[in-house]
């Protein structure tokens, strides 16, 4: 490892501590014994190629080691656990203080929560409206709990504080009417047995099921659909030839008493799926969707209702607050009464916490939006945004790709929130593939060279600026030779068609107009929340699946390549979902050991009883409960993580047993498939796209969006079809080292060579100058945004004024030098 001298690496602060934290043999994951030291009270970075073993080390190591510590020191029953989760490999770590770890969550939030739940601004709001709320004449003042949709006293009755309500319709029910009940008019109804015992219940109870449901009486149907009342009667089936079949009790049940019931209760997707297609989602008549009880949402403050005030983007919030807070204290200074005072004190204190989220470039969200659709970058930033409140010093703070989703304008904010945490006496360690991130550092910790077993050293630790010294970096390479556009020197393509888009008006766009050209690549780029997504994964997509069945329309197929997870739980993994698992065990089936014992491809699933480790049930991890923290996994103490039993890892293919195989990576796979075609195939789009590094049966909760985007993206490009295909993909290059983009979008212009068109929502400006056309949406986020800014050639976006892309697309051109700052606000106008 090359680590320059540094005069502080062996002083000890003016209160005695260390001032490095300093690692020794570090051996998580593909770590090969690492030695480090890293500076306290400073802004590291750590940089590497995507699996070259950097998130191993900062969190996998030195966040997973201050966390044990934490278990150790609050009581026995936690160093108890300890034994579970299990300890880093890592002979010992020193001079680390407590930390705290920002991740990209893979997990999804509940329904409820929101982005004022994650922020803990809703609190404050409800506080405000409490305590200096205007409330109706006579009205007794509510305790801020009656302001949560969340809690008992506040959540509307109708809807439970949801906002929506499910509802079925005799449309829904019963989509084709001139059917017979016998002839499966009630389609909402159970299938198989379960849905000829209802029939037959009717028939017992008078009602004719072989008349057409049209022409049965309004009040029959109504009563077969909708009754409450649950008759048992005894039902005489009709003899079949073959059977003898005796009376029995049957019990009613309306086809919307079963679809809720089911909707509800059942533990099984496909039902709940199948339920949830008779059922239509709609507003709450009560509330009105606004999910609280009548008299919280009559309680106003400047003139707004908490539902409302709720429902704006934090910049209009924020001006709202302001000119509340201005009021009130002129009121105060002329003598008004003190409850002006506490309203002044309430809504600054507000604003104040919700600077640093508008700081972080999500001012467009609004208080209600649900969690759940937030990428998992925004969720980052929101949470980091609360840290800045907490006052916390002396901690290490582990941050994930914080500018993830960020345009570049965005980023430069970002950064002056973390020189906020560092001058506020923390130490701040950021896993980060952004160049302009990697610069603003004090210290860089480079891994590598390559990924997965090609990496797992540390290259270089010391200052960004001698890391040009390093032959083996590919960060380095990247770092101070500047970024050329991906596809430097290649002829702009002529497009071979276009998709027109008219009129749009959903989210925050208005009455938008563009054209999307065909048969080449389109970057579509803007500020967060300046509207991508939307005019992307909603408008454009839905006007091509509309069209596709039309004749004379040039796009055959659509394929939408998101970042959602391929499983949310560990038993999903890369080999499940592409498909390559079940190759896999019909070549453990055939192997002679398995043949001889007479087992069939099931043995070798761990989804299923037979071949797989009880104790975890074929996870291999078992959830390990904390109280007051939350859950995590743990290797399994059975099988060590094997997912087998004993009995099934005895088979063996080629010399490995089935969970060796899974633990082989995508390149190691590659070889020891060679001469078996499906799996190599599979294989070779894997590799081909940057994923080499990935485990056959790495868990699904441990990949990220960006990764799993590119495992569903490798699972189309396998079957690639000559039909012109229109791809959809939201920020590819999310989580990709700048070496690794280039492998990706050599794959993205090869679509467009076979003659498909790419569409990419993204903020690297390096891709966008590679691309033949930029749509530019902005100029701001959230209400400042959602128009079309500029349209053109990469170079035509870049000379457009008023846009906040075009001076960060410059420089990616080449026409701008290298750390030029631009003006006041950004790199906006030159």
């Amino acid at each position: 490892m090359h680590q320059p001298a540094d005069p502080g690496s062996s002083a000890r602060a003016p209160d005695g501590r260390d001032s490095h934290v300093r690692v020794r043999g570090a051996r998580e994951h593909n770590l090969r014994g690492v030695d480090v030291d890293i500076p306290r009270d400073a802004l590291t970075v750590f940089t590497g190629v995507s699996g070259s073993g950097k998130s191993s080390l900062a969190f996998g190591t030195i966040y997973a080691e201050a966390q044990r510590r934490y278990f150790e020191s609050v009581a026995p029953y936690a160093r108890r656990l300890i034994h579970q989760i299990g300890a880093p490999k890592v002979d010992s770590i020193t001079g680390l203080p407590p930390a705290v770890s920002l991740e990209q969550r893979r997990s999804s939030p509940g329904s409820r929560s929101s982005v004022g739940t994650v922020t803990l601004l809703s609190n404050s709001l409800r506080m405000l409206y409490s305590r200096a709320g205007t409330y109706p004449p006579g009205a007794a003042r509510l305790d801020s709990d009656a302001f949560s949709p969340n809690t008992a006293a506040g959540a509307c009755p109708s809807c439970h504080g949801l906002g929506r309500i499910h509802r079925t319709s005799e449309e829904l029910l019963v989509p084709d009417p001139g059917l017979s009940i016998r002839q499966g008019a009630i389609a909402a109804w159970p299938g198989a047995w379960q849905g000829k015992n209802l029939r037959d219940i009717l028939e017992t109870l008078g009602h004719d099921v072989d008349r057409p449901w049209r022409e049965l009486p309004a009040k029959d149907r109504e009563w077969i659909l909708f009754t409450e009342e649950q008759p048992v009667v005894t039902v005489h089936a009709v003899r079949e030839a073959d059977r003898i079949q005796r009376p029995y009790q049957g019990t009613y049940m309306s086809a919307h008493r079963y679809v809720m019931r089911t909707f509800s209760d059942s533990k099984s997707p496909t039902l709940r799926t199948r339920a949830e297609s008779f059922l239509a989602d709609s507003p709450c008549p009560v509330c009105e969707g606004r999910r609280l009880r009548p008299e919280a949402l009559a309680v106003t403050f400047a003139g707004y209702g908490i539902a409302e005030l709720a429902a704006l983007a934090l910049t209009d919030l924020d001006r709202v607050l302001a000119g509340a807070s201005r009021d009130a204290e002129a009121g105060a200074e002329a003598g008004g009464e003190a409850g002006g005072e506490a309203a002044r004190v309430l809504a600054e204190d507000l604003r104040s916490r919700i600077g640093p989220v508008v700081e972080l470039g999500l001012g467009y969200l609004s208080l209600d939006r649900a969690a759940p659709t937030l990428s998992t970058g925004e969720l980052q930033r929101l949470r980091l945004a609360t840290q800045l409140r907490s006052g916390l010093f002396g901690v290490v703070y582990v941050l994930d790709e914080p500018s993830a989703g960020l345009h570049p304008a965005d980023t430069e904010a970002l950064l002056g929130v973390l020189d906020r945490l560092k001058t506020a006496g923390n130490t701040v360690f950021v896993v980060e593939h952004d160049l302009d991130v990697a610069r603003h550092a004090d210290w860089l910790v480079d891994v590598g060279p390559l990924a997965g077993e090609h990496g797992g050293r540390v290259l270089y630790s010391g200052r960004p600026e001698s890391l040009a010294g390093v032959p083996e970096s590919a960060t380095a390479r990247h770092l101070f030779a500047g970024r050329e556009p991906v596809a430097a020197g290649r002829r702009v393509r002529e497009a071979t068609g276009t998709v027109r888009l008219s009129g749009v008006d959903r989210h925050n766009l208005r009455d938008v107009s563009t054209e999307f050209p065909l048969g080449v690549f389109t970057a579509v780029t803007g500020v967060s929340g300046s509207g991508k997504s939307t005019l992307v994964g909603q408008a454009l997509a839905r006007e091509v699946e509309e069209r596709l069945a039309e004749a004379d329309f040039p796009v055959r197929r659509l394929v939408e390549v998101d970042q959602k997870p391929i499983g949310r739980t560990p038993r999903s993994n890369l080999a499940t979902y592409t498909g390559l698992f079940d190759v896999v065990r019909r070549l453990f089936t055939a192997a002679p050991e398995a043949k001889a014992r007479g087992w069939k491809a099931g043995r070798f699933s761990f989804n299923v009883a037979g071949g797989r480790c009880e104790t975890c049930q074929g996870e291999g991890f078992v959830s390990v409960e904390l109280l007051f923290l939350p859950s995590t996994y743990s290797p399994c103490p059975q099988c060590a993580g094997a997912r087998y039993n004993a009995e099934t890892l005895e088979v063996r293919y080629a010399g490995l047993n089935i969970a060796e195989v899974l633990a082989l990576t995508v390149e190691s796979a590659a070889g020891f498939f060679a001469e078996v075609p499906a799996a190599a195939r599979s294989l070779r789009a894997l590799e081909d796209i940057g994923l080499g590094y990935l485990r056959l049966g790495q868990p699904a909760t441990e990949l990220s969006g960006g990764e799993a985007q590119r495992i569903k993206l490798a699972t189309e490009l396998q079957r690639l079809r000559r039909d012109h295909t229109l791809y959809l993909l939201d920020e590819p290059t999310t989580g990709l080292h700048p070496a690794d983009v280039r492998v990706l979008l050599r794959q993205l212009h090869g679509l467009v060579d076979a003659g498909h068109s790419v569409v990419v929502v993204e903020h690297d400006m390096a891709v966008v100058a590679g691309a033949d056309w930029v749509i530019d949406l902005g100029p701001g986020g959230g209400t400042e945004g959602g128009r079309i800014v500029a349209a053109g050639t990469p170079a035509e976006v870049a000379g457009t004024a008023g846009s906040r892309t075009a001076g960060y697309l410059m420089r990616a051109l080449g026409k701008v030098p290298e750390g030029v700052p631009g003006p006041a606000g950004g790199l906006g106008q030159w």
